[in-house]
């Protein structure tokens, strides 16, 4: 089984086992409590739930078209970029960097939690 190891802005690591090919970046932040932004509940409708993939993006299925126009929305997009509503984890681990406004998104949605903010 794949590793993901999603790495917070606020300097937080969370390292989860998933199966290959069943969910996509987001839905596995949402399963085990990772701050990852998502505005339109992961329907590739806005870039709040971009990331960076730091490691293992050969393994990973190439961007498409509707992916690449949201991202085109994101700040501070890198070649490295992707949206973790239309990232699906296949065969190999890998490292994922939540970017400052996923992480600012989600306290948005959560503001019961803003005073965990680190900083």
């Amino acid at each position: 089984m794949p590793k993901v190891t999603f790495i917070d802005p606020e300097g937080g690591t969370t390292v989860v086992e998933v199966s290959a090919g069943s969910d996509d970046l987001l839905e596995i932040a949402e399963e085990h409590g990772v701050k990852m932004g998502s505005a339109c509940g992961g329907v590739c409708a806005c870039s709040s739930c971009h990331c960076y993939i730091r490691e293992g993006a050969d393994s990973l299925d190439e961007m498409d078209d509707k992916e690449a126009d949201r991202l085109d929305m994101g700040f501070d997009v890198r070649p490295n970029s992707r949206l973790g509503c239309q990232t699906i984890v296949r065969a190999r681990d890998l490292v994922v960097e939540i970017s400052k406004e996923s992480i600012d998104v989600w306290y948005n949605e959560h503001p019961e939690r803003r005073s965990e903010r680190a900083g």
